[in-house]
């Protein structure tokens, strides 16, 4: 890969943010029912709230400075296939200090952005000298339409282009082979990387948001008679029961932005307080109770307010994935599993929630941890948790230790006996 790497800080110019304060003023509300509660979606005095914050005294500069501060960020001009041409995109790449440490590429959903990756790096990147855990090499980078990354241009846009431009970014950065880490349309395309790039770059996946489907009595007969003779746990039931209602109250938004993006996005690009709603709904009601600050909700907001392509442009990867031909409507989308080493952490409030016994049906299963708390923004509700598995998973113990060649990522400790470097 030729293709130069740029330092980006982010700076957004004075006149978007002039031009935020005077939409926000114009703000009009609607009416609301008595005592709905969130029943009918986000309440109005939670976003009228956080839209006097935003007017008086959340200070986008101040956030903007420690978005800097803490993550090293760059883009790089990536060429796509499928006639998409370059594209500049946006990253996070920070190196551990240890020089053996495992690449990791960390790939985000919707509604995140590589804002997702900051409680996890430092934990991360993190040395380990007394060898109880491994380090790692972390690029996380914002997704085409998302964030500081350019857009597709033309429609066609499907996974296999989101895993191009993962796979090709992390062998321009000199990683011929590392492993991934997503949740939400992360766990989508570190799946694709798995089943296109997984062996000779690709070498093992982890995932927040396992994609499975019930086992058959062809596809996985052992844990489909397993599952006729041994019922569901307790807690199981309940969070299949919340996925059903999922399904049937909290899916609206996925069926708008995968058959009409575009009507969707005038509103998200025109009103800032459209896309807090719309975005302010979905942090609250899918995280597991998770404490969120007025400021860290409008942190997380502004960056697609001031994305580079605007909030639109994020959109539309829902309609693009559902209507590939192995995409989310079609029946294929769950067939031909990677073969590389498969890990998992289970969140109880995920949205879409697999009991275990389903998860091997999914890929080549070697490590998975059920955790009694969390939701579905794993890494920034659950980051130690969610760093822990990794660990676990490629640390000494763990089951693909050294899954990457040369890269243990751990801090080499002397032998005092024989006066040399050990692992």
């Amino acid at each position: 890969m030729s293709s130069v790497e740029t330092p980006f800080r982010i700076s957004v110019p004075d006149s978007q943010l002039d031009l935020l304060q005077k939409k926000l003023s114009l703000a009009t509300f609607p009416d609301e029912l008595e005592n709905s509660g969130w029943r009918y979606g986000a309440p109005l005095a939670d976003v009228k709230r956080l839209v006097t914050r935003w007017r008086e005294g959340y200070d986008w500069r101040g956030e903007e400075a420690k978005l800097n501060e803490e993550l090293p960020q760059f883009t790089r001009d990536i060429e796509v296939s499928g006639g998409h041409g370059k594209m500049n995109i946006h990253y996070v790449h920070k190196r551990s200090e240890v020089e053996n440490a495992i690449p990791l590429l960390f790939v985000h959903g919707w509604p995140g952005s590589f804002i997702e990756v900051r409680k996890i790096l430092p934990l991360l990147v993190q040395a380990s000298p007394d060898g109880k855990f491994p380090s790692f090499h972390v690029v996380a980078f914002s997704l085409p339409g998302y964030g500081f990354s350019e857009a597709p241009k033309k429609p066609g846009f499907t996974l296999e282009r989101y895993a191009e431009i993962g796979n090709k970014l992390m062998l321009a950065l000199g990683y011929n082979e590392y492993v991934t880490q997503g949740g939400d349309w992360g766990a989508f395309i570190t799946r694709k990387i798995a089943q296109i790039y997984g062996g000779k770059n690709s070498k093992a996946w982890h995932t927040n948001m396992p994609l499975t489907a019930p086992p058959t009595l062809t596809s996985q007969p052992f844990f489909y008679l397993q599952q006729l003779f041994r019922p569901f746990a307790a807690a199981e039931k309940a969070a299949l029961e919340r996925s059903l209602s999922f399904q049937k109250e909290g899916m609206g938004y996925w069926m708008e932005q995968s058959t009409q993006p575009q009507t969707l996005g005038y509103s998200l690009a025109d009103s800032p307080v459209g896309l807090l709603a719309w975005i302010y709904e979905k942090l609250v009601s899918w995280t597991d109770g998770y404490p969120w600050g007025d400021d860290e909700v409008l942190t997380w907001i502004s960056i697609y307010y001031f994305s580079r392509a605007g909030p639109t442009a994020a959109a539309r990867i829902y309609y693009e994935v559902f209507h590939s031909p192995d995409g989310l409507g079609s029946p294929d989308m769950l067939k031909n599993n990677p073969t590389i080493p498969m890990g998992v952490s289970v969140f109880p409030k995920e949205l879409v929630f697999a009991p275990k016994s389903w998860i091997p049906s999914s890929g080549n299963l070697v490590y998975i941890n059920e955790h009694t708390g969390g939701g579905h923004f794993a890494a920034h509700e659950k980051p130690e948790l969610l760093v822990g598995d990794l660990r676990k998973m490629l640390g000494r113990k763990g089951p693909v230790y050294g899954i990457v060649p040369g890269k243990n990522g751990y801090v080499p400790r002397r032998d005092k006996r024989k006066g040399g470097a050990k692992l």
